[in-house]
């Protein structure tokens, strides 16, 4: 236990005196942490604003309607009982008719070719049945409500409305992979940052390094203050990654918020949680000690007392 509090007493005391080094340089310490920081900031916000997207899609999804198109045969007291056969079922929570006269007087408000549609002889839009599916036909999917709408001999088509989410989501499982090359991309340019500061100091710092050999010190001894010069470093760069991510967000809420409110819906900006932050910050700390370790690796071994 005493081997281990001296240890432990060791590493703290390295520890603070490379805080204070940084501390003691803080025009560089700030440029190479803000670096860092912008580096990690990117990718993370990036993936902040995929999670919402999704979250919002997924709100949409809640509102699915099936719009079932009627043949134009189809007489009403047909289009009625399938109507009411449909409102039966456990798995469509509500069914609307919308008539082809209902239809066609909708487009032409909504179209603005009035005057071409008065000129036609006849309605050429069908009967429409817009089917809401229940929240378990939601949950296990709506393809098989969907396959048996479409056998009634009364169909011509049917179309899901929210359709365009699924290739929304396909969409957003491209750009998350596009993010997490990304990622790979700036981790990489984190650890050359880092271990280019690293190599700088270690050059700047090369006699002490001699003097240090030439008095017993080991590599060892010698590398823990560069490493831990990295792994702060690595972690205030992500404290200020997580801090650019929050003022983002904040320019962003009003936006968002009067946005919302014309589709009257309550959905606000969500920020990475304590999850997100804090693998922020590891992924800092961590990538901090690795490009520090790779630079005291690479250049440490060429100083040498001579």
């Amino acid at each position: 236990m005493s081997w281990l509090g001296n240890w432990l007493a060791r590493h703290a005391q390295v520890s603070l005196s490379m805080l204070g080094r940084l501390y003691r340089q803080p025009l560089s310490s700030f440029m190479t942490i803000a670096v860092i920081g912008i580096a990690l900031a990117l990718p993370a916000g990036l993936g902040v604003l995929i999670d919402n997207t999704r979250e919002l899609s997924g709100s949409w999804e809640g509102t699915a309607r099936i719009s079932v198109f009627l043949q134009q045969e189809t007489s009403d007291n047909q289009r009625d009982a399938l109507a009411d056969l449909l409102r039966q079922r456990d798995d469509i929570a509500a069914v609307t008719v919308i008539p082809a006269e209902q239809a066609l007087q909708e487009f032409k408000e909504l179209s603005g070719f009035g005057g071409a549609i008065d000129a036609l002889q006849e309605n050429p839009l069908p009967a429409v049945l817009v089917v809401s599916p229940s929240e378990t036909a939601l949950a296990d999917g709506v393809d098989a409500l969907l396959v048996e709408l479409e056998a009634f001999p009364e169909t011509d088509l049917v179309q899901l409305d929210t359709e365009w989410l699924r290739r929304l989501n396909a969409i957003l499982d491209i750009v998350n992979r596009g993010i997490l090359i990304i990622a790979a991309m700036f981790a990489l340019a984190v650890i050359i940052i880092v271990g280019n500061t690293i190599r700088l100091d270690i050059q700047n710092r090369r006699d002490e390094i001699v003097i240090t050999k030439l008095i017993g010190g080991t590599n060892a001894f010698i590398r823990r203050p560069f490493l831990y010069s990295g792994l702060w470093y690595g972690l205030f760069g992500a404290l200020m990654a997580l801090a650019l991510i929050g003022i983002a967000l904040l320019l962003m809420e009003a936006p968002v918020a009067r946005l919302a409110g014309l589709y009257g819906s309550g959905f606000t900006l969500q920020g990475l949680g304590w999850n997100g932050s804090l693998d922020v910050v590891l992924a800092g700390s961590l990538l901090g000690w690795l490009g520090s370790a790779l630079a005291v690796t690479r250049h440490l071994g060429d100083i040498e007392p001579r």
